[in-house]
This record gives C-alpha cells, sequence and structure tokens, in this order.
C-alpha cells in the first residue's frame, strides 16, 4: 500500500482526546468537537503548534545566555565578604578543586542539555515547517527522546541546588537569588511548554496533507 493510501484517525471520522485519552468518532459539520468524556476541545492537529513551538524557542534561547553567566546566588559572609557565584563559575571551581564527576553533572544537566532540547526541537519544527520527508522516522525517535528527557527537565534546577549546597558558608552567612536563577528556571519551563507544544504528527506531510483534503 503506498503511504498516500494509508488512511489517517481524521479521514476516517476519529479524533483522540489529549486529555484522557478516549479516541471518538466525529463529523465535518462539528465546528467545536468535544470530548465526550470529559469535555475537552478535540483537534485533528494541535492548533498554531509552529507558531507556539517557535515562540517558546525563541524566549529559550534568550534566556540561555543569561542563565548561565548572571549570578544564581550571592552569599555575604562576615569571613569571606561578599561573593557571587554563576553555573559556569561553580562548575570551574568543582573542576579546580577535584570534583571533576560533580563537574561534569553539573556542566551536562544545566549547559548541554537544555542547549541540546532547544537545537533539536529547533530541527523539528523547522523541517515539520518545510514538510521536509528527511530522516521522518529517525526524527519520530528524537520526539520520543525528548519526550523521555523532559520528564527529567526539573534535573536542572536540582543540579543548581546541589550547586548551592556546595558552597562553604562562614559562621555568620546570609544569602540570595541572583537573576540567573530566575532565568535557568524559565529555560527549564520554556523548552518543556515548547515540546508539549510541538505536533509530533507534522512530522508526517503526507499523513498531514491527507487529512485535510479529505
Amino acid at each position: 500500500m503506498s503511504a498516500a493510501a494509508v488512511p489517517t484517525a481524521a479521514s476516517s471520522g476519529l479524533l483522540g482526546c489529549e486529555c484522557c485519552g478516549l479516541v471518538s468518532e466525529f463529523t465535518k459539520a462539528a465546528d467545536s468537537p468535544r470530548c465526550p468524556r470529559c469535555g475537552f476541545a478535540l483537534h485533528a492537529r494541535k492548533p498554531q503548534s509552529l507558531q507556539r513551538t517557535a515562540a517558546y524557542l525563541l524566549a529559550a534561547a534568550v534566556l540561555y545566555l543569561p542563565a548561565n553567566t548572571l549570578p544564581i546566588m550571592a552569599t555575604a559572609s562576615t569571613l569571606t565578604g561578599r561573593e557571587s557565584h554563576t553555573i559556569l563559575g561553580g562548575i570551574i571551581e568543582l573542576w579546580h578543586t577535584g570534583s571533576w564527576d560533580l563537574a561534569l553533572i553539573v556542566f551536562v544537566a544545566s549547559i548541554a542539555v537544555p542547549i541540546l532540547k532547544i537545537a533539536a526541537l529547533t530541527l523539528l519544527a523547522f523541517t515539520a515547517r518545510r514538510k521536509s520527508r528527511w530522516r521522518q522516522a529517525e526524527r519520530a525517535k528524537l520526539y520520543r527522546v525528548l519526550e523521555t528527557v523532559g520528564h527529567w527537565s526539573m534535573l536542572d534546577v536540582f543540579v543548581v541546588v546541589l550547586l548551592v549546597g556546595m558552597v562553604r558558608f562562614g559562621a555568620f552567612a546570609n544569602v540570595e537569588p541572583g537573576p540567573g536563577l530566575l532565568a535557568f528556571g524559565g529555560v527549564v519551563v520554556l523548552t518543556m511548554l515548547a515540546s508539549a507544544s510541538f505536533d509530533p504528527r507534522l512530522i508526517w506531510p503526507e499523513a498531514e496533507r491527507q487529512a485535510r483534503h479529505r
């Protein structure tokens, strides 16, 4: 059977609910079909998927630089005075003190993973926008990997807390959150929203075209 002859759920009059998972029949006469079980709005494709994904990715990319260069916290101690700590500075300090394993964990979770997620989602959105047939199966697997990583997205924030806990304080010290911490949390949340907004069905343009013409 050719790819153009493969029926789709939309062409068969079926829509799946994103909230409860119930598959329901619908008619083209229904302007705004809703799930009969939970009342969630049903769509053959996520509305404005690529536009929302691009917006979240752009915002995450803008926040990525300050998240890694601005101080995530500032400490004021009677012994050491006032010091500011960034993620990059913490990685370098951990490496120089011999904690190379912790430095590697912080680097991967706080710097490598967010930028790789942004790059991978950008690739998926760009190829979907061009209706590309390039390595469709591999791109679908890439999206599943991103979904799996997404369940561990808050690990980045945990690593930042771990980094804060490694700082040696004096007898009397005050800790103040820095702007880098807010930017870092923003990157994590925005990449999660970008992944949730992307519709993986757009990877298959033939099925998308067939669903529109029937």
